[in-house]
């Protein structure tokens, strides 16, 4: 499982660390995989070009002694020092010795006192533009895991800069101007192609919309073991899927492995029916229990669906429900299923028809699969302030609803009331932003919990398979949510074979 952790947490580590360790040793250590990467990056390093932008403290000290190591190597290395009488004496000291060149902000020789860290003229301006133009390799150094808020000017212009250049970006522990803690972004941010992490991740690293300026993550080990404290994001691999998934045994049948019910569909959306008894009937419960006006649609696509028009609570046995993809207006099913004494999932129409006190009131179990959109309606803000605050949202939704949320999107995450970590989806595609998408999940993830998952385990295995099955539909190519859940049972299979 790949754990993050809070900047608070990280630090704590490091002292402690650092206190058993020489003096700049932990430093070296981060540098040498920092230079590392780079070299990989760059492919040749002999003859590149190199631009190292370098803020204030170790984040900029980082940046420096790599860019000292790659100048050993053969490359043309230029440090831009963004504030000259605050950088890293022994990083500057040793890219000197190396044969690198420093400059202020402002095209200045970046030397403390020199006044060229406050801007500089037009034509020392120019020369910082030209090196990053030109270079191969643009190194971010600006700003390390502490930085709140967008880049201040000098270094939001450079950005501009970098984002117009054909220069590969590195990223030293994060991309600057992104929240470590939360993976928002405030204002103008770096862009990386790759970000080299030191110990651990930082939950900006594996959140949007952060995690889209990371690009790739690279993590050097660099001592922090075991794990430092409390992780606050984890992302399930393959390994810890298939330690979830269910599967039969000798003596199992189709009650013994679960039945689920699903309350969706209607006279005007019956597709959303079929999807999501599709998405049950490769979720590993042993039967699928299907209410509603769209029976016919149902047993025309799916013929085992077991079918009933008497209501919920006249279905029969089930271990858990789905309720609400393509509903309608039908509240009384909504209440009706959300009185039961079992596992319930409730989407799409479900979530806005849901009386708030009745899922606060559940005993069992309650999974909530909100997208952005829903997640605002429920929180009563807008939509953009989700999607720009997905860590704060999930869980302000939990705990206000007392319920295990799953907040669909570019990053899915899940969040138990109860708190602790928040597990995010590291499976996900752009190709899965397809009508009826939602709708597998919702049923894929019911009958997870009918076969006897946690809520926070069936929404992370459900995102998880349902991220892959998208993949491996797609192929780069568009699909349709029916070719989701046809590559449901191709993601099963290789998580349980990988």
């Amino acid at each position: 499982m790949r754990t993050a952790y809070s900047v608070e947490t990280v630090r704590a580590a490091e002292r402690e660390l650092m206190a058993r360790l020489p003096e700049g040793a932990l430093m070296q250590r981060a540098v040498a995989g920092l230079a590392a990467a780079c070299a990989d990056f760059l492919g040749r390093v002999y003859g590149s070009r190199v631009v190292l932008l370098v803020g204030s403290g170790d984040n900029g000290g980082d940046a420096l002694y790599a860019g000292a190591r790659l100048a050993r190597r053969g490359a043309g290395v230029t440090a831009v020092l963004l504030a000259p009488e605050r950088a890293h004496g022994g990083g500057l000291a040793a890219l000197r010795r190396a044969g690198g060149v420093v400059v202020g902000v402002g095209g200045g020789s970046g030397d403390a006192g020199s006044g060229s860290g406050s801007g500089g003229g037009s034509g020392g301006g120019g020369r910082v533009e030209e090196a990053i133009l030109r270079a191969d390799l643009v190194l971010d150094g600006i700003v390390g895991i502490g930085g709140k808020g967008g880049l201040r000017p000098e270094a939001a212009a450079l950005a501009s800069v970098v984002e117009a250049s054909r220069a590969g970006v590195v990223a030293v522990d994060l991309p600057s101007g992104v929240d470590a803690d939360t993976g928002e972004v405030r204002g103008a941010a770096i862009r990386a192609d790759l970000t080299v992490t030191f110990g651990t991740h930082k939950p900006g690293l594996l959140i949007d919309p952060a995690r889209e300026y990371a690009g790739s993550v690279r993590l050097v080990d660099i001592g922090l073991e075991p794990p430092p404290g409390d992780a606050e994001l984890e992302a399930l691999q393959h390994a810890d899927v298939a330690a979830l998934l269910p599967v039969p045994g000798v003596e199992s049948d189709k009650y013994r492995r679960g039945v689920v019910g699903i309350a969706a569909g209607s006279a005007r959306y019956p597709g959303a029916a079929v999807l999501a008894v599709a998405g049950a009937l490769r979720g590993g419960a042993g039967a699928v229990r299907y209410v509603g006006p769209a029976a016919e649609a149902v047993i025309a696509r799916f013929p085992e669906t077991l079918v009933s028009d008497q209501g919920p609570k006249r279905a029969g046995r089930v271990q858990a429900w789905v309720v609400g993809p393509g509903i309608g207006d039908d509240a009384a099913t909504v209440a009706e299923v959300l009185s039961a004494d079992v596992p319930v999932l409730v989407d799409a129409d479900g979530l806005r028809l849901a009386d708030a006190d009745a899922v606060r009131g559940r005993l069992a179990p309650t999974l909530m699969t909100p997208h952005a959109g829903e997640a605002a309606a429920l929180l009563g803000v807008a939509r953009e302030s989700v999607e720009g605050a997905r860590l704060e949202s999930v869980r302000e939704l939990a705990g206000r609803y007392g319920a295990t949320v799953l907040l669909k999107g570019s990053t899915t995450l899940v969040a138990d009331s109860g708190g602790g970590a928040v597990r995010v989806n590291p499976t996900g595609t752009s190709w899965l932003a397809t009508a009826g998408s939602g709708d597998v999940l919702s049923g894929l993830a019911g009958s997870l919990l009918a076969a006897g998952l946690s809520a926070v385990d069936a929404g992370s295995v459900a995102a998880y398979l349902h991220g892959l099955a998208g993949r491996f539909a797609a192929e780069g190519a568009p699909v349709g949510a029916q070719d989701v859940a046809e590559g449901v049972r191709g993601a099963w299979r290789d998580v349980r074979g990988g």
